[in-house]
């Protein structure tokens, strides 16, 4: 680890140059790049590789996904770099063949969870709430990281058996009222902690796209088929067909995915658009293949926001566009407008409060780079003089917020800065 953290300390001082005219930008820069590594990733007994999110002592999919991917550009240059990231992708792969079910685990059998609940925890899960995306992010790192930096040592054994018991699973919750055995329960005052239904969710009819219990705020979904999650499993299911085709030979597996990912594109255009009136033809946040749909934009990702970011379709395109303007507007019930911070929220927060990664996620989808600089702006004057990204933002009020210590957001924030100046 010590080499590791040497070279990406080097890194951090290059990226720092590019930024000499703004010491206090090129200060966060620093600290928030280095977060990741100094502060959350640690070698385990059995030389595996364990990536908590923060300030919460357990390893998530998806964050653990997004925490390094600021650091492939040094992967490209690095074997250290390199390793260390085909160890997190390796890790996630042995998760996803324990439960696939799982969004977030412990660093061995201890039995810690979050809090107890009827779904079928095990030793191994900190919880167990199916959220698509804890499925999706580790495929997206592992073909990055086979694409950009020209490794394949993570995809290996583990890595194939998992890749198909993630189709497999997207596959079953296609049919989510008759095959699926999932279920969640907990006993709770609030809504979205919980499933209806005796752990079902909320009744959905067959669409193509395939069934969430939870977004990636953590929270319930109030119909079962995320649009944005179905987004990021159709560019996922694209990753496991090449890699499948390139990697393993393995036609079967290639097929299936490439099936499955038409099945759920055909289910978005057909269930998951709607035409308004103000806005015209926009993606829902939500439907449930009865009719009901959830007209929403979340901060977290996958959103509809980020959908050119994690590569479903062009920015440009005219009902992204369109879903943009939806979500950055007073139509978004978590859109906030306030003194010091103007962006979008999540149910996952108190009101009011603006998310660093939502406008970060703006600005990576920004048109002009006015509106990527004024973010920019935004982000370093409410960090509460910390030098650190938070979660959740009092939009009056920067010294209110939560969590202090966020290595996603963090790490997100340099992938803006380096990709604002080319570097990515």
């Amino acid at each position: 680890m010590e080499e590791f953290l040497k070279v990406l300390k080097h890194e951090a001082a290059e990226l720092k140059s590019h930024f000499s005219e703004n010491p206090r930008l090129a200060e966060m820069l620093e600290k928030c790049y280095l977060s990741t590594a100094e502060t959350t990733v640690k070698r385990l007994d059995d030389g595996s590789l364990f990536v908590i999110t923060g300030d919460i002592p357990a390893m998530w999919l998806r964050d653990s996904s997004a925490q390094v991917q600021h650091y492939m550009p040094a992967a490209q240059k690095s074997a250290v770099v390199r390793e260390l990231i085909e160890d997190v992708v390796k890790k996630q792969f042995f998760y996803i063949n324990l439960d696939p079910y799982s969004n977030a685990f412990n660093e061995a059998q201890n039995g810690r969870h979050y809090a107890l609940d009827n779904s079928g925890q095990t030793d191994w899960t900190w919880e167990r709430k199916y959220e698509m995306d804890s499925l999706s992010f580790p495929v997206s790192l592992a073909y990055k990281l086979w694409r950009e930096a020209g490794t394949t040592a993570h995809l290996d054994e583990t890595a194939h058996s998992a890749m198909r018991l993630i189709v497999e699973t997207f596959k079953c919750e296609q049919n989510h009222e008759e095959k699926s055995p999932y279920r969640f329960e907990r006993e709770t005052d609030k809504a979205t902690e919980t499933l209806s239904r005796g752990g079902l969710g909320a009744k959905t009819a067959y669409t193509g796209m395939t069934w969430s219990g939870f977004r990636p705020s953590d929270d319930a979904c109030t119909y079962g088929y995320s649009i944005p999650e179905n987004m990021f499993a159709a560019v996922a299911l694209s990753y496991i067909s090449t890699i499948s085709k390139e990697i393993w030979q393995d036609d079967t597996l290639a097929e299936a995915a490439d099936a499955l990912r038409k099945e759920i594109l055909d289910g978005i255009e057909k269930y998951g658009t709607v035409e308004t009136e103000r806005f015209g033809k926009i993606y829902a946040f939500e439907v449930d293949g009865l009719g009901n749909k959830l007209i929403i934009e979340d901060a977290n990702i996958p959103g509809i926001l980020s959908a050119p970011y994690f590569g479903f379709c062009d920015i440009n395109d005219d009902i992204y566009q369109n879903t943009r303007r939806m979500a950055l507007s007073d139509a978004n019930t978590y859109y906030f407008k306030g003194k010091a911070l103007t962006g979008i929220g999540s149910v996952h927060s108190k009101p009011n409060r603006v998310w660093p990664i939502s406008l970060i996620t703006q600005a990576m989808t920004a048109k002009t780079q006015a509106e990527r600089d004024e973010i920019i702006k935004m982000l370093i004057s409410t960090d509460d003089g910390t030098g650190y990204m938070h979660e959740a933002i009092d939009k009056d009020d920067p010294s209110i917020y939560t969590r202090p210590w966020f290595a996603w957001a963090n790490s997100y924030f340099c992938e803006l800065l380096m990709t604002n100046i080319g570097l990515i």
